[in-house]
């Protein structure tokens, strides 16, 4: 293959990618979005096969891993449910990261093997070192996010004194190091090279430790970003442009969903990484208090429903947890039938990932137009009949309104501006930040305690 051939069809890949990235930013155009993904892969695999095909004609352990990965990839895909996303995107990002180390080891062990000159130049030792560094630190932060959102390890903040100034300290070390390693001569650069990606595993680790699972879908989209980082610092030294366009792509568009995610909870994106969030307990919150809360059956909440000329619905983990979002699209149905008018509101971190209510509602096919996003829906709350809520917490929590909470200033959805609100939920726990709900407790609020699919189907058949 020749070098004009293979720049068109890393070209045709490319665009593919872009395309993909265009069709993901809208549910409506989701699907389509995902095929221009997999033709844009698909483009990528057989052009580097056919490349290394030319080169070496020994293809047959490449063919080999890629049967293996591909017969594990469906075996998980079938079998992970939709709750079960975020952790599983927080894997793959740990894979990513993972290669991009391998990579750089195999190019500091082989050099010529890889494409690079041997001795390898101090240009290309200094991208081996970012993609290391950063491909450690993803890797490595990215089992501790799926640890944390697997349940395998507690997802409240771990913090300890001076946390800040030995993240710093080992921060200088490995850059020192790689510095090191850039300039040191092929028979003493191992050494460097072994310690700074060492302390880059352990600074991984040690970054997201700090995170609460209040935090997560910015962690997320930030490993994301890293482990697009990585593959495009990987790319430049094996003079890859596909890997440099699909890295810088991953890398930056991770980079502003982050944003987004952080301005959506009124974070900035340096105190994410830096200090963690949900910190604070539930007593901090006045959770230690006895209070009393209105309870009520599916029949209460029912007639109310049945006799709202407006209802907003807003779902939550709890909805995803308990896969309820066909029966509340039934529901949604249902009152429509009745004349009433029936909106979702949407928090842009609802769930334990960016877009996760939205993936759900897609999956269940609720109408796009009954479906708004939080700063389009939040003026309409006052005139609304009743907001249900279904497993959802930290996002209609009225706290964020109150200084010295530890979400203040956090946008939420307004669900407590309702006339009269509903809320489902297994127990009175508090939500992933750690805090209590006012909301709970207000005279026009209704607690419905239960499974989000059996409370909701029951609704349904209140309603007939």
């Amino acid at each position: 293959m020749s070098a004009n051939q293979l720049a068109l069809w890393y070209l045709v890949a490319a665009v593919s990618f872009i395309l993909a990235l265009k069709g993901l930013s809208s549910p409506r155009t989701a699907r389509r979005g995902n095929v221009y993904g997999m033709i844009g892969m698909a483009i990528a695999l057989l052009v580097t096969l056919a490349l290394v095909y030319s080169r070496s004609k020994n293809v047959a352990p490449i063919l080999g891993g890629m049967a293996i990965g591909g017969i594990i990839g469906a075996m998980v895909a079938r079998r992970v449910q939709m709750t079960q996303m975020p952790e599983l995107v927080a894997a793959m990002h740990s894979l990513v990261g993972l290669a991009a180390v391998f990579i750089a080891v195999a190019a500091v062990n082989n050099p010529v093997a890889m494409g690079l000159d041997a001795p390898i130049t101090v240009g290309h030792k200094v991208e081996l070192f970012i993609g290391t560094f950063i491909g450690a630190i993803t890797f490595s932060g990215s089992v501790i996010a799926f640890g944390k959102l697997s349940g395998r390890i507690r997802s409240a903040p771990v913090v300890f004194k001076g946390q800040h100034f030995v993240n710093l300290a080992i921060g200088i070390a490995m850059i020192g190091f790689g510095i090191w390693f850039c300039m040191a001569p092929p028979e003493t650069h191992w050494m460097p090279f072994i310690i700074m990606m060492a302390l880059a595993f352990l600074l991984g680790f040690l970054l997201i430790i700090p995170i609460g699972g209040a935090d997560m879908p910015v962690v997320i989209s930030m490993l994301n970003s890293y482990s697009g980082w990585a593959a495009a610092g990987i790319g430049f030294s094996l003079d890859n442009p596909m890997l440099i366009i699909a890295g810088s792509l991953v890398g930056s568009s991770g980079a502003i969903l982050s944003y987004i995610m952080c301005k959506a909870m009124n974070r900035s994106f340096f105190s994410v990484i830096l200090g963690g969030f949900g910190g604070e307990t539930a007593d901090a919150a006045g959770a230690g208090e006895k209070k009393q809360v209105k309870s009520g059956s599916p029949e209460d909440a029912a007639f109310l429903l049945s006799n709202a000329d407006l209802v907003v619905i807003v779902p939550g983990y709890g909805l995803a947890v308990a896969r309820a979002q066909h029966a509340v699209k039934e529901l949604a149905q249902k009152l429509s039938a009745k004349g009433v008018t029936v909106k979702f509101a949407i928090h842009p971190v609802a769930g334990r990932m960016p877009g996760h209510m939205n993936v759900l509602l897609a999956e269940a096919e609720v109408p796009y137009d009954q479906v708004f996003e939080m700063e389009d829906i939040n003026s309409e709350f006052p005139q609304a009949d009743v907001a249900l809520i279904l497993g959802a917490n930290d996002v209609v929590n009225p706290l964020a309104e109150q200084k010295g909470s530890a979400i203040y200033g956090m946008p939420i959805i307004e669900a407590h501006k309702a006339k009269n609100v509903i809320v489902n939920k297994r127990s009175m726990a508090s939500g992933y930040a750690g805090l209590d709900n006012p909301l709970f407790y207000m005279d026009k609020t209704m607690m419905v305690f239960g499974d989000a699919k059996k409370v909701v189907e029951e609704l349904v058949k209140a309603i007939e």
